[in-house]
């Protein structure tokens, strides 16, 4: 290796920095991690470069053996990584250790709170990779070349882990990285021999290629007969399983493997809450081992995020965050595919119009359904968790997913009147379970929050009545029903659309109250339409208000309230859309405004009921300023 030359030195991306800082408080208490991630990011560069070497088999370089090697220098205090893969260029140094090039950067560091164990689970979401040496290192030196390149080529690249790095050409023999992590004084522990085998055989033993430590000279011995045992000279030893772990038998595999496993492939933290290993043979050949993650990571909402599966062929690492496996509303699970049916050479372009594709995300869509399902079925309280984090996305289910539209509709979960809690927890199973006798419909409500749903006045005569309602507060809900009219086999009904007609629920009583108040209020509802005139869409009374005066809902089929506030938030044209407005002939303020008979004030009181039903369903007036003066014209 000759001297460093054209030797520069740059500053770190302010994101680097900053990740560099909270990463070395936040992780202190678990620092061993750093080899974790140095050994993964070293195996994946060996995936790499098998995979490129598919198309060019020069870039072995007559070196077809991966691995991994560990060393230690007790003089220097050093620890060293070195694996023969893909290797980097100069330029390829210069933009993966020097900036961030992650989609959900700036919301990640706008989540951070400051708290240490809060913010390492985020800073594990985020994936911090080879950034880890710098959590028992002060100095941190990189070799590296590309396969492929000339041994003048290759770089050396140095930093502190403060303000700047250095870059500098240098010649390396053979390809791939040596990483030298320069150990701070209280760090010296991890040149210990066996705690550092103990620490890789516990998070990497799943790593598909050698992870190899130097294994020392025996001397000659004495054998138990007394005849001599010869010397066995020193020799570089794999220390873990060198097996790809999916490859493996499930009953050979513990759960601390898989764990492990998973957060190898999701750079996460925390332990998923549940996984499915497969291996079908038969019309297809495939093996997949899918997780469900415990958390939901900082960016699910960045349009911009990669997300899928690790793809491998015949063993072979093909790409990450493969997402042609998985459809959208699935898009937090993690994990591998490995194919026999695909070709080597498979690209983006040939899985998006493969047969094989098509039939590998069916598959792979039922598996993760299928685990849902079980884990619904038989742990309620984990399936908590998984829908508190996860159940938005998979609520754009039956708008993605014709196919299997019934089956995620058994795993949506909703909140109700049943319950003063906002907690998600009712699936139609059991809504449909608890119907009153005589009622076939689910009926539901749908508004910007909890409270405006579980506070709605659609929902009073249901209240009186003891009939549960689905209280829908999620933006994406209403997306949701447009998709899904029935469930179980039972029609879905907003409260707030169209005439209410509760059937059987309907006692005699209100039915004869219904037929006299018609009759005894029908001049005073033509007088509220000629009153209003085309601010609405009609007037008529109304039965399912008990407290409240009016209410304003839409024709079954124009498009609700909550709809429109979707469409206008994205940027879409609504249509003009009038409201029909309800009145409560049992109110008090109703039968004092049926009697008015100067028509100035029953004009007023017209538009003031009708204000008060806008903005207890909208939650917003195109006028409000009119509004108040009315109310205090009116008071006065």
């Amino acid at each position: 290796m000759t001297d460093a030359a054209h030797a520069e030195t740059h500053g770190f991306q302010t994101e680097v920095k900053q990740l560099l800082q909270l990463m070395i408080h936040s992780l202190y208490s678990n620092k061993e991690i750093f080899l974790r991630e140095l050994v993964s990011n070293a195996a994946d560069a060996a995936d790499k470069l098998r995979f490129k070497a598919l198309e060019n088999n020069a870039l072995f370089e007559n070196d077809g053996d991966l691995r991994v090697r560990v060393s230690f220098d007790q003089e220097a205090k050093t620890i060293t990584l070195s694996d023969n893969g893909i290797g980097m260029t100069r330029d390829e140094v210069v933009e993966h250790l020097g900036t961030i090039a992650k989609s959900g950067t700036k919301e990640f560091f706008g989540q951070l709170s400051g708290d240490s164990a809060k913010d390492s689970q985020l800073i594990g979401q985020f994936g911090v990779g080879f950034y880890s040496a710098f959590i028992v290192a002060d100095k941190v030196t990189v070799e590296t070349r590309a396969a492929g390149a000339e041994a003048s080529q290759g770089v050396r690249w140095e930093s502190a882990g403060e303000g700047d790095y250095t870059v500098a050409d240098i010649a390396k023999e053979g390809r791939g990285t040596d990483i030298i992590l320069h150990l701070r004084e209280d760090e010296h522990e991890f040149l210990d021999s066996w705690k550092v085998r103990s620490i890789i055989t516990k998070y990497s033993d799943h790593i598909s290629i050698p992870v190899q430590m130097w294994k020392d000279e025996t001397p000659e011995s004495e054998g138990p007969d007394g005849e001599k045992v010869a010397a066995v000279p020193g020799e570089w030893e794999a220390i873990n399983k060198a097996t790809a772990l999916w490859t493996r038998g499930k009953n050979d595999i513990s759960k601390d493997e898989y764990n492990e496993f998973y957060k190898h492939i999701s750079h996460d933290f925390a332990d998923p809450l549940t996984w499915a290993h497969n291996k079908v043979e038969g019309k297809q050949d495939y093996t997949s081992l899918l997780y469900i993650p415990s958390k939901a990571p900082f960016d699910m909402w960045n349009r911009e995020r990669q997300h899928g599966l690790k793809l491998y062929v015949q063993r072979v690492f093909i790409m990450d965050d493969a997402d042609e496996f998985m459809p959208g509303y699935l898009r937090f699970v993690k994990g591998v595919l490995d194919s026999n049916d695909l070709p080597l050479n498979v690209s983006r372009e040939i899985l998006q119009d493969t047969k094989t594709t098509a039939n590998l995300r069916s598959a792979c869509t039922k598996r993760v359904l299928t685990m849902l399902e079980r884990m619904a079925k038989n742990d309620a309280e984990k399936y908590q968790t998984f829908w508190a984090e996860f159940g938005q996305v998979l609520k754009e289910g039956p708008a993605e997913d014709f196919a299997n539209k019934d089956q995620i509709a058994k795993l949506l979960r909703f909140a109700s009147t049943n319950s003063d809690s906002a907690e998600q927890n009712v699936s139609f199973a059991d809504y449909i379970e608890r119907m009153k006798e005589g009622q076939d419909k689910i009926y539901y409500v749908t508004t910007d929050g909890y409270a405006a749903a579980a506070n709605s006045p659609h929902l009073e005569i249901f209240k009186r009545k003891g009939i549960e309602v689905l209280l829908m507060h999620d933006r994406v809900d209403e997306w949701l029903i447009s998709h899904l009219p029935e469930a179980e086999g039972k029609t879905l009904v907003s409260v707030t659309k169209g005439d209410l007609d509760l059937g059987d629920l309907d006692d005699e009583e209100t039915k004869k109250q219904k037929e006299q108040d018609e009759s005894e209020y029908a001049s005073f509802v033509e007088r509220m339409k000629e009153s209003l005139g085309d601010k609405v869409k009609d007037v008529r009374l109304t039965y399912r208000l008990t407290d409240t005066p009016s209410c304003i809902v839409v024709d079954d089929n124009d498009m609700s309230t909550q709809m429109q506030k979707l469409m206008q938030a994205v940027g879409q044209d609504v249509p003009d859309q009038k409201y029909i407005f309800e009145l409560n002939p049992q109110h008090a303020l109703v039968k004092r405004v049926a009697d008015e008979q100067d028509e100035a004030k029953f004009a007023e009181w017209a538009s003031l009921l009708l204000d008060q039903a806008t903005l207890a369903e909208r939650g917003s007036l195109e006028n409000p300023s009119e509004f108040i003066k009315r109310v205090n014209q009116l008071l006065a």
